[in-house]
C-alpha cells in the first residue's frame, strides 16, 4: 500500500495541504480541524511541520501559501492515489460478474475462494482464500467460470520487469549475444517478449516461446496480472522501454547479455 495511507501523520498533512490549496490563501486554522475533525493545535503543528518542510509558506495571520515543492507533493501523492484505485478496481468488484478459471469442480451457486495463480484468476472449492465469490453456472475444472458478490481483497503483487539487452545489428546483433546469460534469465522468467529483430533473432536461436508483437504492452499487463516478465531488447530500444516502464510505475532490472 501507499505510503500517505499507511502514515496518518502523512495523511493528515496531505489533507490539510489540500484543504489550503483548495480554501487559500486566507483560511482559518479552526476551519481546517473542523473539515478534518481534528483539533485546532493539531492544524498549528501540522502546519508548523509543513513549513518546516518547505511544504508551505505563512504569509501573514490566517494566510497559507503552497509553495511549488507542495504542488509536486501533493501531484505525486495523488498519482499513487490514482494506481491504487486502479489496483483495488481491479482486484474487487461487488458489483459485477468477473471471469475466472475453475480450479476445481464446481456447481451453480457454490461458494468459492478466489486466488491468483501465473496471472491468471482462479475460483476454487476451498474457501480459505483471502477474497470469495458464487459461481454464477456450474463449470468442470479448467473451464472459464463467471463469479459474482466478490468479498474481499484478491491479494496481487505487482511484478517485475526483467530486461535483458542485446547488442544492435551495427555491433554483431545475434552472433554477439551471451547465451549462458540469456539461458539463465529464460529459466527465471513466466513470459518472454523481443523487442527488436536482433532480440528474436537470439531467442529463436534458444528454441524458447516468446512473444514479439506488442512485446511492451504484454510486457506491462504481465507485470500487472503479478507475473515476472522477461523482455529480451535491443540496446537503441532500451531508453523508451524504461521510460514506459517508469511511466507506468513498474519496477524493473537491467542487464546485458552481450558476449566478451
Amino acid at each position: 500500500m501507499i505510503e500517505v495511507l499507511r502514515n496518518k501523520n502523512l495523511t493528515t498533512r496531505f489533507q490539510i495541504l489540500v484543504e489550503i490549496a483548495n480554501a487559500g490563501p486566507t483560511v482559518q486554522q479552526r476551519e481546517i480541524a473542523k473539515n478534518l475533525n481534528i483539533t485546532p493545535q493539531a492544524v498549528s503543528d501540522y502546519i508548523a511541520q509543513l513549513s518546516g518542510d518547505g511544504l508551505l509558506v505563512a504569509e501573514g495571520r490566517a494566510r497559507y501559501r503552497v509553495t511549488n515543492q507542495g504542488v509536486n507533493w501533493i501531484i505525486k501523492t495523488l498519482r499513487e492515489l490514482g494506481d491504487y484505485n486502479t489496483f483495488i478496481q481491479r482486484a474487487i468488484t461487488n458489483l459485477s460478474i468477473c471471469a475466472a478459471i475453475a480450479a476445481d469442480d464446481l456447481k451453480k451457486g457454490q461458494k468459492v475462494g478466489l486466488k491468483m495463480k501465473d496471472g491468471l484468476l482462479f475460483a476454487s472449492a476451498s474457501q480459505k482464500y483471502e477474497a470469495s465469490g458464487t459461481a454464477i453456472s456450474s463449470a468442470r475444472a479448467g473451464e472459464d467460470v463467471g463469479i459474482t458478490g466478490i468479498e474481499g481483497i484478491v491479494p496481487l503483487e505487482v511484478g517485475r520487469v526483467t530486461i535483458l539487452r542485446v547488442p544492435g545489428i551495427q555491433r554483431g546483433g545475434s552472433s554477439k549475444v551471451n547465451y549462458d546469460i540469456l539461458k539463465q534469465r529464460l529459466a527465471k522468467s513466466d513470459l518472454v517478449t523481443s523487442l527488436g529483430l536482433e532480440s528474436m533473432a537470439a531467442l529463436r536461436k534458444t528454441g524458447a516461446e516468446f512473444q514479439h508483437y506488442g512485446a511492451v504492452a504484454a510486457a506491462i499487463e504481465a507485470a500487472k496480472s503479478g507475473l515476472s516478465p522477461l523482455v529480451v531488447c535491443v540496446d537503441s530500444e532500451a531508453a523508451d522501454l524504461i521510460a514506459r516502464l517508469e511511466k507506468e510505475r513498474i519496477a524493473y532490472q537491467l542487464f546485458d547479455a552481450e558476449s566478451s
